[in-house]
C-alpha cells in the first residue's frame, strides 16, 4: 500500500480529478493549502531582498494498492501540467502506507482501501 500526495495548481484540480476517475482512482482527499517551491525565489523590493507570499495550491492525498500507483501518478502527471510543463506545476510524493483501517466496518489493509 502507498500514500500518494500530490501538490498541484488550483486551476488544474478538476482536470486531475477527471483523469484519476478515468484511471479508476475514486477515493481522494483534497486540501486547500498555500506554499511555494522553485517557481518563486527571493525578489528585490525597494532595495531589500524579500521572500514573496505563499501561493494557493491544492494537496491531494490518495491511499492506493501497489497496482494503482503508476496509473495514479501518470494520471496526475498528464493532467496537472500547464502546456508542456512549467515551474510551479506541482510535485508528487509516494510514501509507504503501513496500515489502513476503514472505520465503518473495521476492514484492514488492501480491502479497506478498496
Amino acid at each position: 500500500m502507498k500514500l500518494i500526495i500530490a501538490i498541484v495548481q488550483p486551476d488544474k484540480l478538476d482536470e486531475v480529478r477527471e483523469a484519476l476517475a478515468k484511471a479508476e482512482v475514486h477515493r481522494i482527499t483534497v486540501h486547500r493549502v498555500a506554499g511555494h517551491g522553485d517557481e518563486v525565489g527571493e525578489e528585490l523590493y525597494r532595495g531589500q531582498q524579500v521572500v514573496p507570499d505563499l501561493l494557493p495550491k491544492v494537496r491531494l492525498e490518495i491511499a492506493c494498492n501497489e497496482e494503482f500507483v503508476e496509473p495514479c501518478c501518470n494520471a496526475i502527471l498528464d493532467s496537472a501540467r500547464h502546456g508542456g510543463g512549467s515551474s510551479g506545476d506541482g510535485v508528487i510524493f509516494i510514501q509507504p502506507l503501513e496500515e489502513c483501517i476503514r472505520i465503518s466496518n473495521a476492514d484492514r489493509g488492501r480491502i479497506a482501501i478498496g
